[in-house]
């Protein structure tokens, strides 16, 4: 408890964090409001998606196997891994040799496992494409919010940090010059990269296509140029069809207060064309590999568990996150080693242990509004209140 009270402390006294966070939760809870006010349609889907996750759930092998089966006929490779490990190995194999160029969209999922720290262990250039994690990799911290993981980083901090990887970058450059420079620095590494790895915000069973969403582009780019692509998602985003697949991905956008989205990436497997003589030939403009990792990671215990299985209900959208007063005050620096706030005290019992999480559930004011602002209406209140009494 004293690490975790010295850790708070210091965010309270830390100017910078506090002033980035009062900027940007000041913007992100009405985005939000704007976007259910103006498609009140989101909140019937939120409703749909809860009914058809749970069905998931209550099936989870016989929805991971069929969506590993759907992922092969698409003429892609599918895996099932159960720890970090075991996604670094299939990773490891799927890259090969050699030092390779390896561009990242933004995923939860490879944080949790730190595969980007591990890639660049083993001698790999590694590029986070999202800017969020791009400045949250050059600062060397942890992503503070689900969906805008650089939110606590002010227009000043990231031109410091952004020197690392163009010296030309001035203290006095507006945001609109900041994220050109690096759109001219990404540019390259994008048509260089050997290898594209994604996470999902969802995976259709039916088809075995997973969806992408994305505001800045970079998501198509990391996923479309390089030759390979690993896409890594957690068991929980499997939805039965692409119909409901697409709604996930949807009420995520929504509710994160970023709709509608720019770019919406449906990929079902490696590219392909049958132009000449109808014979399909794969691997022309696109990937000519794609790879599918379904991991677990404590997952389908924590199906088991009559408190901790609606965590899973979770979209990440990060709107229970901007609503706590605690995270409002300290971001993510309340939370485990990867997620933060409201919904990160379930997440953390998830991925690190009940005895992690509980010290972090204590200073949870119970005010509520985290279930009230949910999608799927988790009640991380009962949640929080459940690890508090393991601690």
């Amino acid at each position: 408890m004293g690490d975790i009270l010295s850790t708070i402390f210091s965010a309270l006294d830390n100017g910078n964090l506090r002033t980035g966070l009062e900027r940007s939760v000041r913007n992100l809870a009405p985005a939000s409001i704007r976007a259910l006010d103006t498609w009140p349609y989101l909140v019937e889907l939120a409703e749909h998606v809860r009914k058809v996750k749970e069905e998931v759930f209550q099936n989870i092998d016989y929805y991971i196997d069929e969506t590993m089966k759907s992922v092969r006929r698409c003429a892609g490779h599918a895996y099932l891994a159960k720890s970090p490990d075991e996604v670094k190995r299939i990773v490891d194999d799927i890259i090969g040799d050699g030092r390779k160029l390896i561009v990242k969209a933004k995923s939860m999922v490879t944080e949790e496992i730190q595969l980007r720290e591990h890639l660049i262990a083993k001698g790999h250039e590694v590029y986070e494409t999202d800017l969020g994690e791009l400045l949250i990799q050059l600062s060397g911290g942890k992503p503070m919010h689900a969906i805008a993981p650089a939110i606590h980083i002010t227009k000043e901090e990231a031109a410091r940090l952004l020197k690392k990887i163009d010296p030309d970058v001035r203290d006095d450059m507006s945001i609109e010059e900041l994220t050109a420079r690096v759109r001219l620095f990404l540019r390259e590494k994008f048509i260089k990269a050997d290898v594209g790895i994604s996470g999902a915000n969802s995976i259709a069973a039916d088809s075995g296509a997973i969806f992408l969403i994305s505001n800045e582009g970079n998501i198509r780019n990391s996923t479309n140029l390089p030759p390979v692509l690993i896409s890594i998602t957690g068991v929980e985003k499997i939805m039965p069809t692409m119909k409901d697949a697409f709604f996930q991905a949807l009420v995520q956008s929504g509710y994160a207060g970023l709709y509608p989205p720019t770019y919406l990436s449906v990929i079902a497997g490696p590219s392909s064309t049958a132009d000449i003589e109808y014979h399909r030939v794969y691997g022309v403009h696109g990937a000519k590999e794609m790879h599918v990792i379904l991991y677990d990671g404590g997952r389908r215990k924590a199906l088991k568990d009559e408190h901790l299985w609606e965590q899973l209900l979770c979209l990440r959208c990060g709107r229970c996150q901007a609503e706590c007063p605690i995270w409002d005050l300290v971001g993510n620096t309340w939370g485990g080693r990867v997620y933060g706030g409201p919904m990160g005290i379930g997440w953390t019992a998830i991925i690190e242990g009940i005895d992690k999480a509980a010290p972090l559930a204590m200073f949870c004011l119970g005010c509520r509004k985290c279930r009230e602002v949910c999608p799927s209406k988790i009640d991380m209140p009962s949640i929080i209140r459940y690890i508090k009494s393991k601690f």
